[in-house]
């Protein structure tokens, strides 16, 4: 029996060992894709307790809870934390074979220095040892991110902000790149039913009087503008339905504009809009030396009761199944067509998409300009993220392209305690590769496999998006 989660947990070999250890495990954290706050970030916040800063906004963790048949006083409700603290760690000790129990111990390791197995046994041992730390400056936000090697993380920001809080920590003088991303989805979300008044908040913070699709696109371009002298370096798109449907700019004006008035659209009409933006969205972020990323396949707020109580991104979204490869196609075609095709990220949340999404993306990899992997299949994402949806990932990109090119891991996350799932990547990646040198499959060849390890947990990932 091997020891729980020690230095060479999930290292099933020599050579996995010699790559996690020798290549892998001290290279910074390009982290390109998560949520989190950089107001909190300039401020330095520091949390209260381990409570406060596990459970306060983590939906993975809600979920959890939600299914272990905790009340919801003690997961989005005014529950003190302590409570909270013992309810999700009664639930830890339940979640075997899930990454949450990975990646709170690793949470625990990495940032605490504690091998003990949180259960409600333990619970109060851990809130204390945690509390102690977390209540001096050493364990503010931006050490937390210190101590992990962070050195680019990309929050996810509406073309309408400010980015006050990115520009003061630049300001501020700030080791770590703090980046804004250029999430354009309200301006795409031509369904949603607040798309006109967010058109009128888009209108007034660009200075572009919006009347139609050209005006709107000329409004995002200058915010784009604006995100790109702000450090901006990666666009973020959610697709959930009907993304691509073939169209011009004289249908699609007129659905605009009959949006505006308050008029219904069907689904294919919203899937014009959608598709002649992104398309054309697409070829501004190859114009700005933006990459795309395209997250696609969330069904959202599926329970309309806990909706209605909690609001949306409370833990009640999950994998929609519908099938797009030849939407995805077109959308992608519509692009290079004129060779403007950014250098784009494609995301599936539903597992049977891994492999079609390895394959699209090598037919659009044809570029004079010598990039590698200009169109990839991006990291496990949200409910892919875990030990056999990583090394699917890996596999795939594998069998249909060159995993040498990959731009690694992300958190996706909403926590500043999220870091460890860089590590916990690594070691599966490590392993993977590992296995196929054991298996004589690839020749053991050290130095150019520490290498493109070294590449793939973050090398890659810096040139790619040019950081």
């Amino acid at each position: 029996m091997k020891k729980f989660m020690d230095d060479n947990f999930l290292l099933g070999s020599d050579v996995a060992v010699a790559l996690f250890h020798e290549a892998a495990k001290d290279e910074p954290i390009i982290d390109f894709h998560n949520h989190l706050n950089p107001k909190e970030i300039y401020e330095d916040k520091c949390f209260d307790n381990i409570g406060e800063a596990w459970l306060s906004g983590d939906h993975y963790k809600w979920r959890a809870m939600r299914a272990n048949g905790v009340s919801e006083k003690l997961i989005t409700g005014d529950g003190d934390y302590y409570d909270k603290l013992v309810a999700w760690a009664d639930t830890v000790q339940n979640l075997i074979g899930n990454p949450l129990y990975h990646w709170t111990h690793m949470e625990l390791q990495r940032y605490f220095g504690i091998t003990t197995p949180l259960s409600a046994d333990t619970a109060k041992e851990i809130w204390d040892a945690c509390n102690e730390k977390l209540r001096t400056r050493e364990y503010s936000v931006r050490n937390l991110l210190r101590m992990q090697k962070v050195a680019v993380l990309c929050t996810t920001d509406d073309p309408a902000d400010s980015l006050e809080w990115h520009k003061k920590l630049r300001e501020d003088g700030f080791e770590i790149k703090v980046l804004p991303s250029f999430r354009p989805e309200k301006a795409i979300g031509i369904e949603k039913e607040d798309f006109a008044d967010y058109i009128e908040k888009l209108s007034d913070v660009s200075g572009v009087k919006i009347e139609d699709v050209d005006s709107l696109l000329e409004a995002l371009e200058k915010r784009m503008i604006f995100f790109v002298e702000n450090g901006c370096r990666v666009s973020d798109h959610s697709l959930e339905s009907t993304f691509f449907v073939r169209t011009d700019l004289n249908e699609v004006d007129e659905l605009f504009k009959k949006k505006l008035k308050g008029e219904a659209l069907s689904e294919e009409e919203c899937g014009k809009f959608k598709g002649y933006l992104l398309t054309e969205l697409g070829k501004k972020y190859s114009a700005h030396g933006l990459v795309m990323q395209l997250h696609i396949g969330a069904i959202r707020s599926n329970s309309k009761r806990c909706l209605a109580l909690l609001g949306a991104d409370t833990g009640f979204d999950s994998l929609n199944d519908f099938n797009y490869a030849p939407q995805l196609s077109a959308l992608l075609n519509a692009m290079d067509l004129t060779d403007e095709l950014p250098k784009t990220i494609l995301y599936c949340l539903n597992p049977k998409d891994t492999e079609m999404l390895a394959a699209m993306a090598g037919n659009f990899c044809g570029n004079e300009k010598g990039t590698k992997g200009k169109v990839q299949l991006g990291a496990a994402w949200w409910f892919c993220d875990h030990k056999n949806g990583m090394e699917r990932q890996i596999e795939a990109m594998s069998d249909a392209s060159l995993i040498s090119t990959s731009i690694g891991m992300l958190t996706d996350s909403r926590s500043f305690l999220s870091f460890p799932r860089h590590e916990l990547y690594r070691r599966i990646l490590c392993n993977k590769i590992g296995s196929w040198v054991e298996n004589g499959e690839y020749p053991w060849d050290e130095q150019y496999l520490k290498e493109m390890i070294k590449n793939i947990c973050g090398r890659n990932a810096v040139k790619y998006f040019e950081f």
